[in-house]
């Protein structure tokens, strides 16, 4: 099957985090660094209301602006709702999606993540800017956060 035609369902990240409007930032800007993750959808009663990403973090801390130590970057974070700083005109795509379509959406839209979401508009994955690269570039390489990607890591592949 040409790559352009798979459906999103087939590479989407199917475990990922979420927030909601009310969480605190720090705690957004601690579960990216820790998953070592960009992107953040955020939930409102089960739907997808808006993203949160590591840049929108970045611009809200105004770390070097103000220049805060690590302990004060984070009592400021602490003060923010994820909704004040979150994008919320946000582009989803169904899991039948092709690939192609989510990469015309990111390209023209200058984004790094779509949700990917039922016809209720329940989060059921995520595809990003580096999973299409994968499935493009790299089609043997496992999604990460699979089985087979764990043992590929154990052996240091």
């Amino acid at each position: 099957m040409d790559s352009a035609t798979r459906p999103v369902s087939e590479i989407m990240q199917t475990d990922f985090v979420t927030v909601s409007l009310h969480d605190r930032l720090d705690f957004a800007d601690q579960v990216m660094r820790l998953g070592r993750i960009r992107h953040l959808p955020v939930l409102h009663q089960g739907k997808v209301v808006g993203i949160v990403s590591n840049r929108d973090i970045l611009a809200a801390s105004l770390t070097k602006v103000l220049q805060f130590g690590p302990i004060e970057r984070r009592a400021f974070l602490r003060s923010i709702d994820v909704e004040e700083v979150m994008t919320s005109r946000i582009h989803t795509v169904p899991p039948s999606a092709t690939l192609a379509e989510a990469a015309e959406l990111l390209l023209r839209h200058k984004i790094g993540c779509l949700p990917v979401v039922d016809p209720a508009g329940a989060p059921v994955g995520l595809i990003t800017e580096t999973d299409l690269l994968r499935a493009a570039f790299l089609p043997g390489e496992p999604k990460p956060g699979t089985e087979e990607a764990a043992g590929a890591a154990a052996c240091g592949s």
